[in-house]
Formats: structure tokens, C-alpha cells, sequence
């Protein structure tokens, strides 16, 4: 056995199903393996694509995603994705090859130092430099990549160490779990008390708390509690925005209705939080505690101090938290109340005009009204995420998936992809700005080859529609920003796919409703409005009066 040989088997012990990726010369000694190993290879058409897959397979998933290229241009290719996943806490393995270190055979030609440009963005990262060490790294590495903060890992395999010969003795390590430390009584008996205490408590549920199974524990929290709760972008759907309770997500930093809320909160529960996200509200240095519910500690900033922590298994802490406060129906009535029939009529119920093209408003009603619970929404990033974190209920942690950390553009499609080989019997939506379409549209040729049924809503302005808003915002003369796009439904169709473009205002519901029941891929081309950006996110929330005083 080789060292190509014993990695193969290591990936298959960890339980590791597929790989994705594009691999090169120096990786043929582990492709031959490959081709005959359990584990099945997705080719994708950009490196960055196979990373994006790779890291939403570990969000959906818990377990690492695993993720293949070359060395050079191949691994620089991955800096995006791998940055992606270290910031949103996605366990992954990216394995890249390299040339031959005992020996040169062509110089220093594509060779950069690899390890040392991913050591700022992954958990961990290795040369192997010895076939014999390849069992050991591959266990640490998934350890690693799993253990809270969960994020990337990265192991880069010479040519030569994969052709070398391992002693009769190497095999792979047994998997073995890390326990989850638990939150100490006296921390949590400490946080109860407050709670107990306080007049108008709220529950923040951010992204840490939506990369296990939580739910259930926040769920029997907040009816055994009576708590009003809200959600950071990434947070979203971990508890059902359609609770009575729920007050909806944090799109904007301040001045939206759940701010009011805020506002008038004494103790704001804070579960699961992570200063890579954009900040949900901003703390001030006196007026409301702030209680820091996680695996880890918090990091303390500017804007995020908070004054109580319980440290540990956040569902077991949640679990614990709830036997220690009595059940309260009222907990919160009153002004909270209030508040939640302004958000319901203001945000999610609103009535709108028929306008074309569409207002992002129009279009996340036109999806609520068109999908299930388990319907799928991958969002790649511009200025419709925001109206979707905003607009869009979530009654599931993986039926919205956004990003809100480095906040890339480009994920959407691939994102899309991976949901789908995951959950091949829930219909799986990409929500696609032009701009961030094109910058991995070429992943439509997998989406076919795979044969997934899948639908693709491509969002078209002709430009850059969240940097012109900043621009706008900024008193700045629009410049810079606009492009051309290609004919979307000749792109699709270029491909294999069904081309789509609405063109009456009527047209959209039907087009959708006819893509997600009919197999095979869908690209819809939608044109969008995004004039009301100014008046209704900035204008209109100015404006508002947070109700009784």
C-alpha cells in the first residue's frame, strides 16, 4: 500500500461519501485509488465551486466536507471558499497535491508555499512529508475540523509521498468523538437569576446555535419561557419564524422594528453568537446585559461585550437553562406584543402593488406564497439577501442558506448543488444576482451531469445593486457599477438546461410553480427593482415611531 493508497482508506473510515473538485497530474496516484473506492468523485469547473460545496456540506451535514485539487494555480483557487468556510464555521477538508519534495523533476515551476497561504484562513494545516504519518493527520484533521469553532483543514499531498510505500503497520485510526464540555451549574443558576429578574428579556439565536441540532431545545425554551426571539442572518430558521413569539431576523444592524424591541430589553439571551457576523444590534456600554450562550467564549469588540457567560454545549445549557425558570405565558406581553402585530403588517404581510419588473418585497412574497417548510433557498450575495433575511420566514436551519460572514459572491449556485445531492427529495431554489451568478455559472454543466433537479433564479440589474445602494447612501454619484449580461435563457440552454425570462408581471408564480415540479435544471431569468432600497430600508425605518413610549 502507498501513501495515495492510505489516505483513500482514511477518508472511507471517516465515513467520507464524496469529494469534490478538479484534480491535476499530482494527484493521479490518489485518483487511481479513488476509482475504485466507495467515495465518489464530483468534478466541478472551478476549484472555488468544489470548496463552496465542500463547506455546505459540512454546514448541512456536521461532518466534514472534503474537497480536492492540484497545487499552484489549483490551491490558490481555493482561497475564497476556504476563507468562506473558516469564517462561517463550516468543518471541511481541502487536500491539495504538490510536486515531488525529495526529488525535482521541473524546478520551481507552479510551486508556491501552500501551507504557509492557508495558515491565516484554516484550523490546521500540513504538509505530508512521510506516507507513514498520513493516518495520524487525517484523524487530527477531522478532530479539528469538527471541534467548535468548526471550520477548514488542510492537507497538502506530495507527488512522491503518495507513491511512497507505508509499513505493514499503518492503517487507519479509530474514529472517536470529542465530548462537548458542559456548562457549569453555577454559571447557569447565575444567568437564571437575571433572567428571572427582568422585566422584558430577549432571546437573540445566531450562527453558532444552527450548526447542531438546537432547535429542540430553544423550541421547549421559548414555550416553557414565554420569550420573544429574533435571529441573526445566520441564525435564521434555527427556531420557526412562524412562532407567535418570533420577531424575525436582524437584516440591518439598527433601526428596523425588532430594534424597537431591543430597545426596550433589560437582558437580551444571546445563543450561539459569533463576531464574524455582522452585528444584529449594537451594545452600548450601559442599559441592557448581554448573556453569552456558546461552545466558546466570547470575543469582545466595539460593539459585543457581553457581561454573563455559560461556556459549553449549547443545547445541553439551553436544556438546563429552561428546568430553572418557570414556565411564564405572559413573559414579554404588552409592548412586545404590540410590536409583533406592527412587524407582522409591516414586513411579512404588507400589501404591495403589482409592479414590473419585480421589487424585492414582491418577489420573497411570490416565494413564501409558492414553497414549503421544506423548500431550500441557497442565496448567493447582494442586495436581495437582505430582503430575504428580512422578509422570508424560516421554519427550518437549513432552508435558507446565506451567508453572512466573509459574505462572498458566488456561493449561491454551488451552495445549491450540494443541497441538493444532500436532500434529493426537498426542492432546492438558487436566489442569484446576475453579478454573482456569472462568477460560477459555469457549475450549471454539473448541476446536468449530476442530474439533479434543480432551479436557478437569476435576479438581473445590469449592475453591482448593494454597492450602488451604499453609493447612493453615500450622497455619491453613481459610477462604476453597471455591466451586460448575456442572453440568460440561450446560456441556460447552451448547457442542456430550460431557459426561462419573465417578462409580465403575472408570469413568475407560473414559471416557478412549473420549474420546481418539472425534473431536471431551470434557469429563470427575473428582472428586479431595486429602487426602493433608499426609501423603504433607510427612509421608511427612520420614520417609524417604536409605538407606545
Amino acid at each position: 500500500m502507498n501513501g495515495a493508497e492510505l489516505l483513500v482508506r482514511c477518508l472511507e473510515n471517516e465515513g467520507v461519501e464524496y469529494i469534490f473538485g478538479i484534480p491535476g497530474e499530482e494527484n493521479l496516484a490518489f485518483l487511481e485509488v479513488l476509482r475504485t473506492s466507495s467515495i465518489k468523485l464530483i468534478l466541478t469547473r472551478h476549484e472555488q465551486a468544489a470548496g463552496f460545496m465542500a463547506a455546505a456540506y459540512g454546514r448541512l451535514t456536521g461532518k466534514p466536507g472534503v474537497c480536492l485539487s492540484t497545487l499552484g494555480p489549483g490551491a490558490t483557487n481555493f482561497v475564497t471558499s476556504v476563507a468562506y468556510a473558516f469564517l462561517g464555521g463550516m468543518p471541511c477538508l481541502f487536500i491539495t497535491g504538490q510536486k515531488p519534495i525529495k526529488t525535482s523533476k521541473q524546478g520551481r515551476f507552479q510551486i508556491i508555499n501552500v501551507v504557509s497561504m492557508m495558515a491565516s484562513i484554516t484550523k490546521m494545516t500540513r504538509q505530508v512529508v512521510s506516507a507513514d504519518s498520513i493516518a495520524a493527520l487525517t484523524r487530527e484533521a477531522f478532530r479539528t475540523a469538527v471541534q467548535e469553532k468548526a471550520g477548514p483543514v488542510h492537507l497538502e499531498l506530495p507527488e512522491d509521498i503518495a507513491a511512497e510505500p507505508v509499513s505493514e503497520a499503518a492503517r487507519p485510526f479509530p474514529v472517536t468523538d470529542v465530548p462537548i464540555p458542559l456548562a457549569s451549574d453555577e454559571a447557569l443558576r447565575k444567568v437564571a437569576e437575571i433572567i428571572k429578574q427582568a422585566k422584558n428579556p430577549l432571546l437573540l439565536i445566531a450562527a453558532v446555535a444552527n450548526r447542531r441540532q438546537t432547535g429542540a431545545a430553544l423550541k421547549q425554551f421559548i414555550d416553557r419561557t414565554g420569550i420573544y426571539f429574533f435571529s441573526t442572518q445566520m441564525g435564521k430558521g434555527t427556531a420557526d419564524e412562524f412562532h407567535p413569539r418570533c420577531l424575525g431576523t436582524a437584516a440591518l444592524s439598527d433601526h428596523d422594528y425588532l430594534h424597537c424591541a431591543i430597545g426596550r430589553a433589560d437582558v437580551i439571551i444571546n445563543v450561539g453568537h459569533d463576531v464574524v457576523e455582522k452585528p444584529p444590534f449594537f451594545m452600548h456600554r450601559d442599559g441592557v446585559q448581554v448573556i453569552h450562550i456558546n461552545y466558546f467564549s466570547a470575543v469582545f469588540d466595539e460593539v459585543y461585550f457581553p457581561q454573563h457567560e455559560v461556556i459549553g454545549d449549547i443545547a445541553d445549557s439551553i436544556e438546563r437553562l429552561s428546568e430553572l425558570l418557570q414556565p411564564d405565558s405572559s413573559a414579554g406581553n404588552g409592548y412586545f406584543s404590540l410590536l409583533k402585530k406592527e412587524i407582522e403588517k409591516n414586513v411579512y404581510r404588507c400589501t404591495l402593488p403589482a409592479t414590473f419588473p419585480y421589487t424585492p418585497q414582491q418577489l420573497t412574497k411570490v416565494l413564501q406564497e409558492l414553497t414549503d417548510q421544506e423548500t431550500i433557498l441557497s442565496l448567493d450575495n447582494g442586495m436581495y439577501k437582505i430582503w430575504f433575511a428580512r422578509n422570508y420566514k424560516s421554519a427550518d436551519p437549513s432552508s435558507v442558506l446565506l451567508d453572512n460572514a466573509l459574505a462572498t459572491m458566488g456561493a449561491g449556485l454551488p451552495v445549491a448543488i450540494a443541497a441538493k445531492m444532500l436532500f434529493p427529495q426537498r426542492k432546492v431554489i438558487a436566489v442569484c444576482g446576475d453579478g454573482g451568478f456569472m462568477m460560477n455559472s459555469q457549475e450549471l454543466e454539473t448541476a446536468i451531469r449530476l442530474k439533479l433537479d434543480l432551479t436557478v433564479l437569476i435576479l438581473r440589474d445590469d449592475g453591482l445593486g448593494m454597492i450602488k445602494w451604499k453609493q447612493a447612501g453615500m450622497n455619491l454619484p453613481q459610477f462604476g457599477l453597471d455591466f451586460g449580461n448575456p442572453d440568460f435563457v440561450k446560456y441556460a440552454e447552451s448547457y442542456g438546461a430550460a431557459g426561462w425570462r419573465v417578462s409580465e408581471q403575472h408570469q413568475l408564480p407560473e414559471i416557478l410553480d412549473h420549474c420546481l415540479n418539472t425534473p431536471g435544471v431551470h434557469l429563470i431569468e427575473l428582472p428586479i427593482d431595486y429602487a426602493e432600497n433608499e426609501s423603504v430600508l433607510i427612509e421608511e425605518l427612520r420614520k417609524k415611531t417604536c409605538l407606545i413610549g
